[in-house]
């Protein structure tokens, strides 16, 4: 069945080129509105311009589809209100909104100074928080809203030279876990695509990365699923190159442990605490408590 967003509103961050671009125009190829947002600022968060997002509009409007240009910062939350305002008075609804804003200040920890660890999380983080908070009613009253943080491996895996970068990301990663549990009700799905692709985010990795193989586009299709009616969520979909992955935060069994010699018995048993057979994917942070509390109460018999 082909995925259709026909009468749907999305909000797609970042998207003057790369994978927002990407984004903006196969969900409107695909029926939906969509609101191009983009600071037009340079790769490191500096200076501004509406003109890449005004060229978006214009490359959906000439396809026949329908568009409006903002040009807000994610980091203004005020802006960011005033965004959504002007989107809800054209088209009177919100049903997506990608999470897809960002910028790269990369060095090591020890050369970082902390204004570019503070504006990484303000952009990714912070950013994703104001554009969430603001649609977050609108989608509850609907019943019914689609939102995707983008990820990275950075923060599933980390990555040298990216520890603001990579903070963010897996922040984003907890965001998504407890808004999906609390969206749930009303049909608000939460997901996260960590992507890789060639974008000007990347182009310092030149030769090390086959470019040709990872272009955005082939990102987008696993965005459009975790977008859909039918969208999981809760998930996190690793895409690029054509390959799709699923990652996973998982809790191993592990062992019971106390004593006076605990911390001794922590160190030499790490082997099976760290054993992953029968690991779970917890339903929620609780989960960890009570595998806990259940080995407690077999050794003391209860």
């Amino acid at each position: 069945m082909t995925l259709r967003f026909d009468g749907q509103v999305a909000i797609v961050t970042g998207a003057g080129g790369g994978l927002g671009r990407e984004h903006a125009l196969a969900l409107a190829a695909r029926g939906a509105s969509v609101v191009v947002n983009d600071l037009g600022g340079a790769r490191d968060g500096s200076g501004c311009s509406a003109t890449a997002a005004e060229a978006v509009v214009a490359e959906i409007v000439a396809a026949g589809g329908e568009a409006m240009a903002n040009a807000a910062s994610v980091t203004d939350a005020a802006a960011v209100e005033a965004m959504v305002a002007e989107v809800m008075a054209r088209w009177r609804r919100v049903d997506i909104l990608v999470n897809n804003a960002g910028i790269l200040r990369d060095k090591s920890f020890a050369k970082m100074e902390l204004a570019d660890f503070q504006l990484v999380m303000d952009v990714h983080l912070m950013g994703a928080v104001h554009c969430t908070k603001a649609v977050w009613d609108i989608m509850r009253a609907q019943n019914y809203g689609r939102i995707v943080m983008t990820t990275s491996s950075s923060g599933l895996f980390g990555n040298f030279g990216q520890a603001n970068y990579g903070a963010a990301k897996m922040a984003l990663v907890g965001l998504m876990q407890t808004l999906a549990i609390e969206g749930a009700k009303n049909d608000i799905r939460v997901n996260a695509l960590a992507p890789t692709a060639h974008t000007r985010m990347t182009e310092d990795l030149g030769a090390a990365l086959p470019l040709e193989a990872l272009g955005p586009d082939l990102v987008t299709p696993g965005l459009l699923h975790l977008v859909s009616r039918d969208a999981p969520t809760r998930a996190i979909l690793a895409a690029g190159a054509g390959g799709f992955e699923r990652a996973y935060v998982t809790l191993t069994q592990g062992d019971f442990i106390v004593g006076a010699d605990a911390a001794e018995q922590v160190a030499a048993r790490f082997d099976a605490i760290s054993d992953r057979e029968n690991e779970i994917v917890p339903d929620m942070g609780a989960a960890q408590g009570m595998i806990e509390l259940t080995k407690a109460q077999k050794h003391h018999g209860s």
